[in-house]
């Protein structure tokens, strides 16, 4: 099998990281793995993808650290649409706004054409291109999600902070990883209409129920084909501690990881999300929880799945790979019949 990951950038991208932990599976597997950096993307005359990508062959890597670093070592080579069975969109758009605000939509974009060549793409870029803005996660049902409006207006917006007793999440509808988010109370009213203005200025403003759980972290669970990842009755899932004074539980913005068990409400929230995630061929996602609500639905490039995999001592990697190499025996056995968005979640 001929896997290629998209990620945001070859130097960025940290060696400990989910995506070449998934690289460094398939690779132990025999399969042969490739890495492409958004700016890499191209689309050739002949109408299929082309890119520079980087990759490695021959010697065995005993472990992931050293893999990814020989990876990045690498010279660039080429490799086109023909040549591949699956493509594994695993890069971040929120992390290129005010940067590269190019690369925002160019995965998926650029997914499609490689989709239509007849490549394996995860996670349907179809639907990826519909999630672009956390707009997608008020398509699931109002149960598990917080009370929430979307607005760009002071005064819906303070309406809002006035029925929720003074008391309530404000952040960006783009952008992930705890960028921009504020917690809003009768102590820091005063700066309300800056705060909007601040987060306004890149788009609209999402204000939102505030959770009092939410001063415990979140919780951060994995799905794969809309179902929890599940090893040796062990689950890809973990308590994201906020650190000190500091609202947000994102690993990456100083949360602090620790086991939890899975929990009957939980299992309840991720069935009510599953049949949602199965239509849109969403392969592999994180759910964050606080109590009984959703707080949101990274279908993008969740991260933690190595966490997850030193937390509780069982290999996360491996059923992800595994559930990938099923997916590329059945197109071939049904060519032409399998839709990838089904296929993705099969």
């Amino acid at each position: 099998m001929k896997i290629a990951f998209i990620i945001n950038d070859h130097d960025t991208e940290k060696p400990n990281y989910t995506t070449p932990g998934l690289g460094y599976t398939a690779y132990k597997r025999g399969h042969d793995v490739y890495y492409i950096g958004v700016g890499e993307l191209a689309y050739a005359s002949k109408g299929h993808l082309s890119v520079r990508c980087k990759t490695v062959r021959g010697p065995k890597f005993n472990t992931q650290e050293t893999y990814f670093k020989a990876v990045q070592k690498e010279k660039f080579t080429r490799i086109s649409s023909e040549q591949l069975d699956v493509l594994f969109l695993r890069n971040n758009p929120a992390e290129e706004i005010g940067h590269r605000d190019w690369a925002q939509n160019a995965a998926f974009i650029f997914g499609e054409i490689a989709m239509k060549n007849g490549v394996l793409v995860l996670n349907h870029p179809l639907s990826l291109a519909g999630a672009v803005n956390k707009m997608y996660f008020q398509h699931f049902p109002e149960i598990v999600r917080p009370k929430t409006i979307i607005s760009r207006d002071h005064d819906e917006i303070k309406e809002f902070f006035k029925s929720q007793k003074q008391k309530m999440i404000l952040k960006p509808l783009q952008g992930s990883g705890g960028t921009n988010v504020f917690m809003m109370d009768k102590k820091n009213e005063h700066n309300l209409t800056q705060t909007i203005d601040a987060i306004a200025r890149d788009g609209f403003v999402i204000a939102q129920e505030y959770l009092k759980e939410a001063t415990k972290g979140d919780t951060r669970l994995f799905l794969m084909n809309g179902e929890p990842l599940e090893v040796n009755g062990k689950y890809a899932i973990m308590q994201r501690v906020n650190a000190s004074n500091d609202i947000r539980s994102n690993v990456h913005a100083g949360g602090r990881p620790e086991p939890v068990k899975m929990t009957e409400q939980i299992m309840q929230l991720a069935e009510i999300v599953r049949p949602k995630l199965v239509q849109d061929g969403m392969f592999l996602v994180g759910i964050d929880i606080v109590g009984n609500k959703l707080m949101e639905i990274n279908v993008f490039s969740p991260g933690g799945l190595n966490i997850s995999t030193e937390m509780y001592e069982e290999d996360f990697f491996a059923p992800v790979i595994e559930s990938i190499e099923k997916k590329v025996n059945y197109k071939a056995m049904y060519p032409d019949y399998l839709f990838n968005s089904r296929l993705a979640t099969l």
